[in-house]
């Protein structure tokens, strides 16, 4: 009998980022890259597993705005082309290098990764990567959950509890139209959570959601197995906490496995190291921008850095994993010698940190996952198949938390963004108004108004914006997405309200914002 669990919770979230008015965008690509660095060998990595019947479940949560970008038809035939060019730079570049056996190697690992890549994603897959990991949960070895329809930071909806509901719900309804049943559990964006949070996942059915560490050991009353076991809310939502030790070894950027020297160095592109005409069609004039591949090793703080070595970065991929699990494994052994039930120790992570951030991750990943299914006091589980094994659990109240810096929300509620929210508050107590009491609701135009003015608003409150502007990353794409999506969903309420909307501008603007195709505005009723 294993002694303790360990849950592995990865979270797949991208912002809305279509963009069919442009032949390219920039912003399109990290959606390409995140396909081709971390889905793809996610996938890769469940059928090796499947493949040699290494039975290690997981949890993965997909935000509705994945989901609906790949699902969406042109992003699928933009990815082709993208890898076409890549693979053409790729090739290139292996030819470039033959002289220099240091670069070289790297050359031909890229070449064969995006190769593989295409491959996989028009044959293997056909293109269907929800559906893929579907056949995996369908199949037991995995568990999807969903999270809010734009992964807003819900308690910042508190002044909208209308907006704060269809987040939820629209998690919910596209969760079931993709996967044709409930979710059982429910990604808090940010981990971000307030006292009674919980009550509106209750009015949905969702069974659990994941705290950071300090949301669950302090609640109220304080628990009495700290973050290893999950507590029941006041609603009977349970409530998991992120393990500390596991965090760190993973997510710390000054003692965490990613910043080894062996590792690639996610910084040092050659979209950046060499001439401009040795990287069309990536290269513009002065504009430049990153590939995808990457030639050196982190090396250590200097600017001077090594060649990458793959098979090296392995190496230390399956010893940093060897590491990881004997961790558990001692952490859960002493777990036990202070509770009465078979603790969890649950580690959660964003699932871009594997293969985007960490080139090496996936690797590690599956060596954690096949090291856990070996090793007899421990089990991989999944948050759902935890609950049924412990139903009975103790009873507090959850306090206010997220993962970002410092466990607060001035992440995405400080000087350098703060700003959006009285912008944001102003239109939805107006959309809602429009709604519920507004005078053409009947209207099918209008109907169709309102809900296109729902979805700019949705989209406007995503947590990635006000992320950016915090972190001064893609500051003018953030604010242009923000003010672009409130300004029309203010023109959208003002045509509403004097009877012009304008149907071949609405039918644009729900091509280009088509996503959730079953919405109605009356859900803000």
């Amino acid at each position: 009998m294993a002694q303790g669990s360990i849950a592995l919770v990865l979270h797949a979230h991208l912002p809305f980022v279509r963009h069919a008015e442009r032949a390219e965008s920039l912003e399109e690509r990290w959606l390409f890259e995140a396909l081709t660095e971390t889905y793809l060998p996610l996938l890769d990595m469940l059928a090796a597993l499947e493949h040699d019947r290494v039975g290690a479940p997981f949890t993965i949560s997909l935000s509705p705005t994945l989901l609906a970008m790949l699902g969406d038809r042109l992003l699928r035939q933009r990815y082709v082309t993208h890898l076409d060019r890549l693979i053409g730079l790729s090739e290139r570049e292996e030819r470039r290098t033959r002289t220099e056996p240091a670069w070289h190697r790297c050359a031909e690992m890229y070449l064969q990764q995006l190769t593989r890549a295409r491959a996989s994603f028009l044959g293997d897959w056909r293109q269907d990567i929800a559906g893929a990991l579907r056949g995996h949960q369908e199949r037991g070895r995995i568990e999807i959950i969903t999270t809010a329809a734009t992964h807003a930071v819900l308690p910042l909806l508190a002044a909208s509890p209308a907006l704060m509901r269809a987040q939820i719900a629209l998690g919910a309804t596209e969760y079931r139209r993709y996967f044709g049943h409930p979710s059982p559990g429910f990604w808090l964006p940010e981990c971000a959570y307030e006292p009674g949070l919980d009550v509106e996942l209750a009015r949905f059915g969702f069974r659990y959601f994941v705290l950071e560490t300090h949301g669950l050991t302090h609640a109220t009353p304080r628990p009495v197995y700290g973050a290893y076991a999950p507590i029941a809310c006041p609603s009977g939502v349970a409530a998991f906490g992120r393990d500390p030790d596991s965090a760190t070894q993973v997510w710390s950027a000054e003692v965490g496995y990613p910043r080894d020297p062996w590792y690639r160095d996610f910084h040092r592109d050659i979209g950046f190291d060499l001439p401009e005409d040795a990287l069309q069609p990536f290269a513009t004039g002065a504009r430049r921008t990153a590939t995808g591949l990457k030639y050196h090793r982190i090396t250590g703080a200097t600017d001077e850095k090594q060649p990458y070595d793959p098979a090296r970065a392995r190496a230390r991929a399956t010893e940093d994993a060897v590491h990881f699990v004997d961790s558990r494994r001692a952490q859960v052994a002493w777990l036990c010698r202070n509770m009465d039930r078979s603790p969890i120790v649950v580690c959660p992570y964003d699932a871009e940190l594997f293969g985007h951030w960490w080139f090496e991750g996936p690797r590690w990943l599956e060596e954690v996952l096949r090291r856990i299914a070996a090793t007899p006091d421990l089990s991989a589980t999944t948050l759902s198949a935890e609950l049924d094994r412990h139903p009975i659990l103790q009873e507090a109240a959850p306090a206010a938390s997220t993962w970002g810096a410092n466990g607060h929300r001035d992440v995405w509620l400080g000087a350098a963004n703060d700003w959006i929210y009285p912008h944001l508050d102003a239109a939805a107590a107006r959309l809602v108004r429009l709604s519920c009491t507004g005078p053409a609701v009947d209207d099918p135009a209008s109907r169709r108004a309102l809900a296109q003015a729902l979805r700019e608003l949705l989209l406007a409150q995503a947590s990635d914006w006000a992320f950016m502007m915090s972190r001064d990353t893609a500051v003018e794409y953030a604010t242009h997405r923000t003010v672009e999506s409130l300004t029309q969903c203010q023109q959208l309420c003002d045509a509403v309200e004097r009877g012009t909307v304008d149907v071949a501008e609405l039918a644009r603007l729900e091509d280009r914002h088509g996503l959730f195709p079953a919405l109605d505005h009356r859900i803000l009723c």
